[in-house]
């Protein structure tokens, strides 16, 4: 006997239509919807009322949950537009991504088509809110979420059917804890590892699990809600959306507890709609343009992102489109959408071929689809994997020069090469010198010799990219270089923020090596730091830097010399991937000096240098003129946004050693 078929729910379908709006206009850069990736979470409560809706109606009809016609089902809805989508996709990878990106974009490709590019991007350490160069394949990680767990979420749902004796409430509860397990991983992952937080399935199953309880306790809504509880109920719930979608940003620590508001809101949208209420938020979502956006939000979700991605990518990174190109690919995405629901997604979902066949039909061609970009997607990172990366021409070697001499080419004996600039750090980071997010203890590092007068090198990552240079220009002095660093903590007092979410380690952090100095104060002090580390939303940079560091000065052992090294230009997207792209014309990869040069942090350590006891040592002239270039003579400067390589900090030694000559001993 097969399920009765449920009257359809236009709310929802306008429901679909807040989600799919709210994340297109935040990936075009809408001002006031900086939070519109909440529309995922809006996605995921409504995906679970729905599909649980259908499984619980079987279940009631039947008792038997049906794997694998519910498998086929969803084989047929989901995977033909977004298996069509990343076919397409991946041809732009080649046409657009630069070269240096197209292996690791052809590796998310084979895992989207392995449904497992949430963990790829959780591994990577992929920050979704702030991330400069995203992977064209990046809203993909929420249909890896969807599908693992509706792998999972059937069998709990029929056992605990069967277990519990059909009884709705105590299923309810059931799901219900298992979904308050998962916001309890949800809070502690946001504080400990953002990116996995965002992207695995674990600390986000219970919002799919929110629909599906919702859907379990809907005839008790209907029996026990009012309808004048369930319009202002609807309208709050929809205000909530809009809420979360104008309020959060990239700087909101989220998932974590921020999620609550757009998933509770969600539920509070859909359970009011159980109830038929006279000027409920329905009559708004029912509206025949709002539907029709929701009938297509599927497909405007898959085509939005590549369509806003690749154009970007073709005009470099460090280029960002105008806001009103944005959001002309956003308009422009809803008829390609509508055009991939009619032709693909619609047509393939409801084909005599597959839904007249046993389900094992629709399974094997998935399997079989997937499987055959899986495998294409694998050779194609192969085939990216050795791009040509420089102009064929050499350049003659020279040491780092004041005016800095820019090289207008990618030189074939560029040092590191474009390769391997990423992986070329210091030695600190092989050595577990550079501590990492979750480390409060100290590591003290020394170079030179022991009993020397100690010179200790203290701050983030910014910090440790210095020690290259500052460890051949202390040593060549004959004292002792010490470092302690620590990533994305700053050694100036301020406060700091990790996604933001708070940072408790670094602050333990910074207070035992505060105490380690004031125990045995070294002969001289060196402070760096990244200029454009992380603070609590709200806060003003400036002010915050400057009184962080007239406070971390004034802590400081008072006989002991003060340092501050003045940050390395920030180009705010590395400029690897556009030299990639302009072998022959580097130029077009330099960074106007006045932005590269305007982080707060330097700001204040200029401002600190003339009223405390702190020095200013400023290597400035040394990478701009009036623009930043990213090569110098044969050497590459960056190995990401804002770090130098270590090739370059090391023939950086010498200036520093001149600098450095009037304060060591």
């Amino acid at each position: 006997m097969m399920p009765a078929v449920q009257a359809m729910r236009w709310d929802i379908q306008g429901l679909r239509a807040v989600a799919v709006t709210a994340v297109v206009l935040d990936h075009a850069a809408m001002p006031g919807v900086g939070g519109g990736y909440v529309g995922v979470d809006v996605f995921f409560v409504v995906s679970g009322f729905l599909i649980t809706g259908q499984l619980v109606r079987r279940l009631d009809e039947t008792g038997r949950v049906g794997f694998a016609d519910f498998y086929a089902r969803r084989a047929r809805r989901i995977l033909p537009a977004s298996l069509a989508v990343l076919a397409l996709t991946a041809l732009g990878v080649f046409l657009f991504v630069p070269p240096t990106l197209r292996a690791q974009a052809m590796a998310d490709a084979a895992a989207v088509a392995l449904y497992a590019p949430n963990y790829v991007f959780a591994a990577r350490g992929t920050d979704y809110l702030a991330n400069t160069t995203p992977s064209v394949f990046q809203h993909y990680w929420s249909l890896g979420v969807e599908e693992q767990f509706y792998l999972i979420w059937p069998a709990l749902l029929a056992a605990g059917w069967l277990l519990l004796r059909r009884r709705r409430g105590a299923v309810a509860g059931a799901l219900g804890l298992f979904a308050a397990l998962s916001f309890a991983a949800g809070l502690v992952l946001t504080q400990t590892d953002q990116p996995w937080a965002f992207f695995a399935l674990w600390p986000r199953a219970w919002e799919l699990a929110t629909g599906g309880v919702l859907a379990l306790a809907a005839p008790a809504v209907r029996r026990v809600l009012r309808p004048r509880v369930a319009t202002p109920l609807g309208w709050a719930g929809l205000g909530g959306i809009v809420s979360a979608c104008a309020r959060y940003g990239a700087d909101t620590a989220f998932p974590g507890s921020a999620a609550l508001l757009p998933v509770l809101a969600t539920a509070a949208v859909i359970a009011a709609g159980e109830v038929p209420a006279h000027g409920g938020v329905g009559s708004l979502l029912s509206l025949r343009p709002v539907v029709f956006v929701g009938t297509i939000s599927y497909s405007l979700y898959l085509v939005h992102w590549p369509l806003e991605q690749l154009p970007q990518a073709a005009v470099g990174y460090e280029r960002p489109l105008p806001l009103a190109v944005t959001l002309a690919l956003a308009a422009l995405a809803v008829p390609i959408a509508w055009l991939l629901h009619r032709l693909v997604e619609h047509r393939v979902r409801h084909a005599a071929v597959l839904t007249a066949a046993r389900p094992r039909r629709s399974l094997l061609a998935a399997l079989a689809g997937s499987g055959v970009l899986a495998a294409a997607s694998a050779i194609a990172v192969l085939a990216a994997a050795d791009p040509v990366l420089h102009s064929g021409r050499d350049v003659a070697e020279q040491p780092p020069t004041v005016p800095v001499h820019a090289t207008p080419f990618v030189p074939a004996n560029l040092k590191p090469t474009l390769a391997a600039a990423p992986d070329d750090n210091p030695s600190l980071y092989a050595d577990g010198c550079e501590l990492d997010f979750s480390a409060s203890r100290p590591k003290p590092c020394s170079f030179g010799p022991a009993g020397a007068p100690t010179v200790v090198l203290w701050g983030d990552s910014a910090a440790a990219q210095w020690a290259p240079g500052l460890q051949k220009a202390v040593e060549s002095s004959g004292d002792r270089l010490v470092t302690q660093t620590k990533s994305g903590c700053a050694s100036t007092l301020v406060v700091h923020v990790r996604a933001g979410a708070p940072y408790p380690s670094c602050d333990a952090w910074r207070a035992n090596v505060l105490a380690q100095l004031t125990a045995h104060p070294p002969a001289v002090i060196v402070l760096a730091d990244y200029a454009n580390e992380e603070l609590p939303k709200g806060s003003s940079a400036e002010k915050v830097w400057a009184a962080g560091l007239e406070d971390t000065i004034a802590r400081l052992p008072a006989q002991s010399r003060v340092l501050l090294l003045a940050d390395s230009p920030d180009f705010g997207t590395s400029p690897i991937d556009c030299l990639s792209q302009h072998l022959d014309d580097a130029t077009a990869c330099a960074r106007p000096a006045a932005e590269a040069l305007s982080s707060p942090g330097r700001v204040a350590a200029f401002r600190a240098a003339t009223t405390t006891r702190a020095r200013l040592i400023d290597l400035t002239p040394y990478f701009c003129a009036d623009s930043c270039p990213a090569i110098v003579g044969d050497s590459l400067v960056y190995r990401d946004s804002h770090h130098l390589t270590a090739s370059y900090a090391r023939k950086l030694a010498a200036p520093l050693a001149a600098r450095l000559a009037p304060y060591l001993p």
